[in-house]
């Protein structure tokens, strides 16, 4: 029983953190469409992109630190992971997986009157996992978050 309200405790106390913490969910457009999500952790935030461009599909997880900002136009930059499915669109061609390393700088701009956070980043992708050996790229983005 006592191993039952720790456990029970515990996890309304994780509930109750998660919940303070501000997010922001919306699209990150580049080289691709992203589905982006953001939280908080502290005055740093973690994203995840769900991404897709032609027959393509990437999964990318970056922890952001925030660099110098007053909470209304923020620096960041951070390091992070991406996992990249691969599809060619005809039968002949290969389809695979993919995966790498990746890092983001930017700026974000949050609208005090609105909830709406509006950011600019350049992500360079280090692919060590590639079906023609190790691969990088990069792209540009322009991000429109609903924050709550």
């Amino acid at each position: 029983m006592k191993k039952t309200l720790i456990l029970i405790a515990a996890i309304l106390g994780f509930a109750v953190v998660a919940s303070a913490q501000p997010r922001a969910i919306g699209a990150r457009i580049g080289y691709g469409g992203e589905f982006s999500y953001q939280h908080s952790f502290g005055s740093n935030f973690g994203e995840l992109d769900l991404g897709w461009y032609a027959h393509n599909f990437d999964v990318v997880g970056i922890y952001d630190f925030v660099l110098a900002g007053n909470g209304l136009c923020n620096f960041y930059l951070g390091p992070g992971a991406y996992l990249g499915f691969y599809n060619g669109p005809k039968p002949a061609d290969h389809s695979g997986v993919n995966a790498g390393i990746a890092g983001q700088i930017g700026v974000e701009w949050n609208i005090p009157q609105i909830p709406l956070q509006i950011s600019l980043d350049w992500r360079p992708v280090y692919l060590f996992a590639y079906e023609n050996g190790p691969f990088d790229y990069y792209s540009f983005g322009l991000g429109i978050r609903y924050r709550f």
